[in-house]
């Protein structure tokens, strides 16, 4: 999707968000008949097509989800009957809703594709909508684009030295500062956990830094995003079994591209916030001196952690990331991670999983935010029982604890690294979908935590600035 407008183009095809009360005499009484029934969202005629407004006993965020999946169901409809340049017309809200399903339900990763479809859509025009709203939209959409496209790039093109530079170009296109950190630095800092799961591999760590801190932001201790940047995970030593278990593999550095995605929002909307990304980033493979089950690392913050499963490693890179953060005093942190299958197996594909210690309010934020733009968000807690479970005879801790409550014992092994405002969020289960059967977000890469971050931010700002 190139862009967003308010006018309308010469040539176009509309869309009109309608009551089915209040449709046209262009449509027949059967036409109408149809559009009114609860299994159909919308109906062709001439050279426009009618969508259904939200059923009124829906909640207000079920509405604008609904009408997200319609605009992702006309996707391929539209793309047989018109010229990609598009009008759509009704309620700004539900002109924004149907319009954020259409252009993200358009995605398409075409990199590698000899023979590329060139008819899709390109155009929409909103011109019941604000500038600000559509500014809004195109940054937002943009930034979930580009998401996507890190997470379906394959490691043999996109390994951690390469993630760290597109940070920096990021940077330099939008304004704001990026420190990559190599190997060698790595290892003066003394971080175990990135540098012990690197040890499987021939190609550097890197450890990237991104400062966003606009003269007017609202506030004077930033907040820290940390993204785990695993950039292939094969397990290890402790090798994923096959088949099918490792093929999605290159979709365990989401949060790190999730981390890339919200700043090129946030900064391209110019939002008034000191923002911080911290992203550990490397592949986690059996070869060289690969991490051994039984070894003992030393962190960053000089805990000893007993390695007992070299497939538990983002936990491990994350610790060292969070460590870091406190140089920062953040007001608060947040971490992105797909970090466990336990989270899957929690909530499926409909949710995340979150935990953390910040208080409720800002917890009632975020699941706010998730509700508003459906990446919903399901709290587990942290009870003190749980770092029993990751007790260790011979070392601080151990970077597993069993097969019961693996989500929980996960977000327990990375508070210990915390000692500020904190929010885990395991993305395992909606960040990279294997069927195709998932409106807008698609399959594979769904870009998920960039809406997410970028709507609890703008909340945030609201909260600061009253």
């Amino acid at each position: 999707m190139e862009f967003f407008n308010k006018k309308n183009p010469d040539i176009s095809f509309n869309i009109h968000i309608a009551d089915v009360a209040a449709l046209p005499d262009t449509l027949s009484e059967a036409e109408k008949q149809v559009l009114s029934k609860d299994s159909v969202k919308f109906i062709r005629t001439g050279n426009s097509w009618y969508v259904k407004t939200p059923d009124t006993k829906l909640t207000d965020y079920e509405a604008l989800e609904s009408l997200r999946v319609a605009g992702s169901d006309l996707v391929s409809e539209l793309e047989i009957w018109t010229d990609g340049r598009i009008v759509i017309h009704g309620l700004a809200k539900h002109s924004l809703a149907l319009a954020e399903g259409l252009a993200l339900g358009s995605y398409k990763f075409t990199k590698y594709l000899s023979k590329k479809t060139n008819h899709q859509l390109s155009e929409l025009y909103l011109p019941e909508v604000s500038d600000s709203e559509l500014s809004y939209l195109r940054a937002l959409v943009q930034a979930v684009y580009h998401t996507r496209d890190l997470v379906n790039e394959p490691v043999i093109t996109l390994n951690a030295t390469a993630l760290a530079q597109y940070a920096v170009d990021l940077g330099k296109k939008l304004n704001f500062h990026v420190e990559v950190l190599e190997k060698k630095k790595i290892e003066a800092l003394k971080m175990g956990g990135l540098l012990g799961v690197n040890k499987g591999s021939i190609d550097p760590p890197t450890f990237t830094i991104l400062e966003y801190k606009p003269e007017n932001a609202v506030n004077e201790k930033p907040i820290v995003i940390v993204g785990k940047g695993v950039m292939f995970d094969t397990g290890g030593l402790s090798l994923k079994p096959t088949p099918g278990s490792m093929d999605s593999m290159k979709s365990d550095m989401s949060g790190a591209a999730a981390i890339l995605g919200t700043f090129e929002a946030v900064a391209s909307l110019k939002m008034p916030l000191y923002l911080v990304g911290l992203i550990p980033a490397t592949d986690n493979r059996p070869g060289e001196n690969a991490l051994t089950p039984g070894d003992i690392i030393q962190m960053y913050d000089g805990t000893t952690v007993e390695v007992l499963n070299t497939d538990a490693e983002g936990r491990l890179i994350l610790a060292d990331a969070l460590a870091y953060a406190k140089k920062f005093s953040p007001a608060l942190a947040i971490d992105l991670a797909t970090l466990t299958g336990a989270a899957v197996l929690a909530v499926s594909k409909y949710a995340n999983v979150v935990m953390g210690t910040a208080d409720d309010q800002t917890f009632k934020k975020l699941e706010e935010a998730g509700y508003q733009v459906y990446e919903r968000c399901v709290r587990m807690p942290l009870w003190k029982e749980y770092r029993d479970m990751l007790k260790s005879q011979i070392a601080d801790l151990k970077n597993i604890g069993g097969r019961e409550a693996g989500a929980i014992t996960a977000g327990k092994f990375l508070e210990h690294f915390t000692d500020y405002p904190w929010i885990h969020i395991d993305i395992a289960p909606t960040a990279f979908l294997e069927d195709s059967g998932n409106a807008y977000r698609g399959k594979g890469a769904t870009g998920t935590g960039v809406r997410l971050l970028v709507e609890f931010f703008k909340r945030w700002i609201d909260e600061h600035t009253k």
